[in-house]
């Protein structure tokens, strides 16, 4: 008897299983949103994620269509994005009487619309998305008809509640963080999180707290990713490019890496020299004379170091076929002239800790710094939390949705065959290059800091190599920027693939190439910046470029502030941000981001969740427990 009770109380639970996973697939695909470039301009970031690229307000317009004024409609988007924020300036300017109705007003307002977002999920998803300690509270309110008047008392009793025990404002700031998670179901940041803006560590934060996101690598991330994995010369780059930007405060103040050997160092060995002034960052923050000089200093003694691993490397590794970014050994025995492409230039005063006769061999003090500051760097424990999660989450490419998303470039020859690189007589392209070098990548997390094997010195080509995916140039001319004034020592020669991506037939047969049908999928591309004029949206809608702005420095040369691509069950959207000026003056003024929209392919009907990758697991997971069904009821 208790065998046949147990068998109909499996067929039921199946059977409710299946009801669920096939109402599932019926549901409209959520929204994804895809970000790159953001070099550590967190605010901007912040405001992106926040409204959902303007898909916050949008949402209030259609849930509370012609019942709010323009100006209110404003007011409550911004409590959406800054609940903090926004509820300091109410409960400090509103008497307790108009604080109190300002409550109620807008707890309402915040479940209607936390209702109309969560249309397109299942309850248990929407009871997963909200904070645990008002789940109860919030189903409550949500599932509970106001206007229903056998239920009204207790509706507004749940209210009164929340504002008698001081319990509302943790209440409403869980509610908007909900409403914005809901809103851009899925984040992809299609590479270069770190350098150059300010913040970096609280982008990762941000993104570690959702969860629902994934990353292909840059090359900047790369850096960061190596000197977590103990490159040395992974980590002079990046100490080098935040030292050149003015941003040595994310290694000492949010890392914890102590920088004083390199500074102390630095101010025995170097002087001040204008070419190593440091850049200014977007945190709009002066620094004084001897502080300038400083970085100044750090900022040669660092570079000296890296070109000196850098040359070992090469001389170690002919595969690379890099002998010609071997400069160190062309400098004159004076160390005031350097003879490149048969010209001979003038050298500014860098250069006395190089020995003419061992140019890539470092002093024993060089030596010395370089040991703590891998130590360091190893042992950083915020560091190689927030590399973990970008490990954990990442990867050198994607397949997501019939988007195949990838940050730099796929490495061609003029012709648009595949080019790679050649190691023990196996020559690795396409796809096959991506995957290699990916599992080199974390199979240098499990090395022992040694800065000699192959491994290591591959964290290094990623960066800088001429056929690799993530830089697609053939030279990094760091050292000519430096030292010499003539642009013609300058070109870094990009690879022909980003000529060729303009090309449908070129692009088709990338996505061929990585698995994915031409005629139903896209390329997402991130790393070179859309120029002002220029589309991002390529080879007849089939390669979108999504680098548009973020950075600072590259406003200029792109004229916006940066792009968000949106999939959801509508199809694809591009949305151009104008520049963000700051957070204070967004939330003092009520200024949003103003953004525009431009289609990248609609659809004649919603798309829902069975047409996504997610809805392709769960038909198989239907299949396996219609067998399952069969078998018991035999």
């Amino acid at each position: 008897m208790s065998n046949r009770i147990n068998k109909y109380k499996t067929v039921a639970s199946i059977t409710t299983e299946l009801i669920n996973l096939e109402s599932i697939l019926k549901l409209p695909k959520p929204t994804e949103a895809f970000m790159s470039d953001i070099h550590g301009e967190f605010n901007a970031f912040q405001h992106v994620v926040r409204n959902g690229s303007g898909n916050v307000k949008s949402k209030i317009k259609d849930c509370f269509q012609g019942e709010l004024t323009n100006e209110t409609l404003t007011h409550f988007a911004f409590l959406v994005y800054y609940p903090s924020e926004q509820l300091m300036e109410v409960t400090s300017s509103l008497s307790s009487q108009e604080l109190h109705q300002w409550y109620l007003t807008n707890v309402q307002r915040l479940i209607r619309l936390l209702g109309y977002t969560a249309s397109k999920y299942t309850r248990s998803k929407l009871r997963k998305a909200i904070n645990p300690a008002f789940v109860y509270v919030t189903e409550e309110l949500l599932y509970s008809d106001n206007r229903d008047q056998d239920k009204q008392a207790y509706y507004w009793a749940i209210i009164e509640n929340l504002i008698e025990l001081g319990q509302v404002d943790s209440w409403i700031k869980m509610t908007c963080a909900t409403i914005q998670h809901l809103t851009v179901d899925h984040i992809h940041i299609v590479g270069d999180i770190y350098d150059r803006g300010p913040a970096p560590d609280k982008i990762v934060d941000v993104l570690i707290d959702r969860q629902s996101v994934d990353f292909q690598w840059g090359n900047h991330d790369i850096l960061w990713l190596g000197g977590a994995a103990g490159s040395a010369i992974c980590i002079c780059n990046l100490i080098r490019i935040c030292a050149r930007y003015n941003n040595l405060t994310i290694l000492e103040d949010a890392y914890g890496i102590n920088l004083r050997h390199l500074a102390r160092f630095a101010e025995r060995y170097y002087q001040d020299n204008l070419a190593f002034r440091p850049k200014s960052n977007s945190s709009n923050l002066s620094i004084e004379e001897d502080e300038t000089k400083e970085i100044t200093k750090i900022h040669q003694a660092i570079s000296i170091i890296q070109f000196k691993l850098e040359g070992a490397v090469l001389k170690r590794r002919p595969e690379f076929n890099m002998e010609k970014r071997l400069l160190l050994d062309k400098i004159s025995a004076d160390r005031k002239h350097i003879t490149l492409l048969g010209h001979n230039y003038t050298l500014s005063k860098c250069f006395q800790l190089v020995d003419v006769k061992n140019p890539y061999v470092l002093t024993d003090e060089e030596q010395a710094i370089i040991d703590k500051l891998v130590m360091a760097f190893t042992h950083s424990e915020k560091l190689q939390r927030h590399m973990k999660f970008l490990m954990s989450h990442g990867s050198m490419y994607l397949r997501y949705n019939n988007n195949l998303l990838i940050h730099g470039c796929v490495p061609t020859d003029e012709q648009g065959n595949f080019i790679g690189l050649i190691l023990n007589g196996h020559e690795y392209v396409g796809p096959e290059l991506f995957d290699f070098l990916e599992q080199n990548l974390r199979d240098s997390y499990s090395q022992t800091n040694r800065q000699d094997n192959l491994s290591m010195d591959l964290l290094w080509y990623m960066w800088a190599g001429p056929n690799s995916p993530l830089f697609g140039k053939q030279n990094m001319t760091t050292f000519e920027r430096y030292f010499i004034a003539d642009k013609a020592t300058h070109n870094e020669n990009p690879n022909p693939y980003y000529q060729l991506r303009h090309n449908e037939k070129f692009v088709r047969k990338l996505l061929g190439a990585f698995g994915l049908d031409p005629d139903t999928s896209h390329v997402v591309n991130g790393h070179t910046p859309v120029k002002k004029g220029t589309s991002p949206i390529m080879a007849n809608k089939k390669m979108v470029v999504i680098d548009g702005g973020f950075s600072r420095p590259y406003q200029k040369v792109t004229g916006i502030g940066g792009y968000t691509l949106l999939d959801n069950s509508f199809g694809m959207q591009l949305v151009t941000h104008e520049p963000f000026i700051s957070k204070v003056a967004a939330i003092r003024d009520l200024t949003d981001i103003v953004s525009t929209k431009r289609v990248v392919e609609t659809e004649d009907r919603r798309r829902t969740v069975a047409e996504t990758d997610i809805g392709r697991e769960i038909q198989v997971q239907i299949e396996e427990l219609k067998q399952r069904l069969q078998e018991l009821k035999k």
